[in-house]
């Protein structure tokens, strides 16, 4: 199986995976898993750490290829489906992810309420 982690969840699996449920817990266990980091969580990341809302490591970005995650660069393809998608949902980060994950056909862990509201695959975390 393939997987997107959303922002929440990326932050959570690195930094507080007792956090996410269980099923999440497993597939990010899971040698027969692969798990993807949107290039657009990174970027979001980045702003939040640059503004001061978010505390991150100084190797946090470096560390990302370390714990066996893909980052996943935003392709043409994925802005075709963002443009596409009905606005159910106003965070353009959370929009892409929804883009990528349908676009790619991957299920898309998160917590958010609202993403639910798109067809897409997803996993409660």
């Amino acid at each position: 199986m393939r997987y997107l982690l959303d922002t929440h969840s990326l932050l959570w699996a690195l930094g507080d995976p007792g956090v996410l449920s269980r099923p999440a817990r497993d597939v990010l266990a899971s040698p027969a898993t692969i798990i993807f980091v949107s290039s657009a969580s990174l970027w979001e990341c980045a702003i939040k750490a640059s503004i001061g809302k978010l505390d991150l490591p100084d190797v946090f970005f470096d560390a990302i290829p370390e714990t066996g995650y893909e980052v996943l660069p935003i392709r043409l393809s994925h802005l075709n489906e963002y443009r596409a998608l009905p606005l159910q949902h106003r965070d353009p980060f959370d929009r892409m992810f929804v883009a990528q994950a349908r676009a790619e056909a991957l299920t898309l862990i998160t917590r958010d309420p609202e993403i639910a509201k798109y067809d897409v695959a997803l996993l409660k975390c």
